[in-house]
């Protein structure tokens, strides 16, 4: 790689070490000052040094953006001192909620409680107050409820680029996230 696209490359990667959270190529473009294609060159070029055994990072594609995280194979050793305050403190029905949420999104307070079978007024609360998920409109049935669904934070949290990327359900569990009548 010439001199040049080595400056370009590390400016990037110091951007992206810099942000919290993923950035698009438009923002790199943007915070840069770069051409769209010295951006893809570096991207590509960060992608290539990461992926090497050395490399205790990596880049992650996270809801549309680009970020320098962990590998996940690290994980396992580093969450407990760097991960998120907040995972710990989603309880199972907390998870059980989101996981109705983004499975089945947009879905209204009334279809989650069908399928849970209990009250989802604290959980949709909680999982608004961590901004995992957002109210998405209202539904067009007679009152109007509130339609939820996942968040960009939520894709991050989880580490998924899309909810494309969410583990595919087999028909048993398919089955549980469907309204029962």
């Amino acid at each position: 790689m010439e001199a040049q696209a080595e400056k370009e490359t590390a400016l990037i990667e110091a951007i992206l070490y810099l942000e919290a959270d993923p950035l698009d190529e438009a923002g790199l473009v943007r915070i840069s000052g770069l051409s769209k294609e010295l951006v893809q060159t570096a991207l590509e070029a960060l992608g290539e040094r990461y992926a090497r055994e050395d490399s205790g990072v990596e880049l992650s594609r996270i809801g549309g953006g680009v970020m320098i995280s962990p590998k996940r194979e690290y994980w396992d050793n580093l969450k407990e001192r760097y991960g998120k305050k907040n995972e710990s403190k989603l309880s199972k029905a907390a998870l059980e909620t989101l996981s109705i949420i983004a499975y089945s999104q947009p879905i209204t307070r009334s279809e989650i409680e069908a399928i849970r079978g209990v009250s989802a007024d604290n959980m949709i609360r909680l999982l608004l107050e961590k901004e995992l998920i957002r109210e998405m409109g209202k539904k067009d049935i007679p009152g109007k409820p509130t339609q939820y669904g996942t968040t960009r934070e939520f894709l991050k949290f989880f580490r998924l680029e899309s909810i494309a990327d969410l583990p595919k359900l087999n028909e048993s569990e398919t089955d549980r996230f469907e309204l029962n009548g």
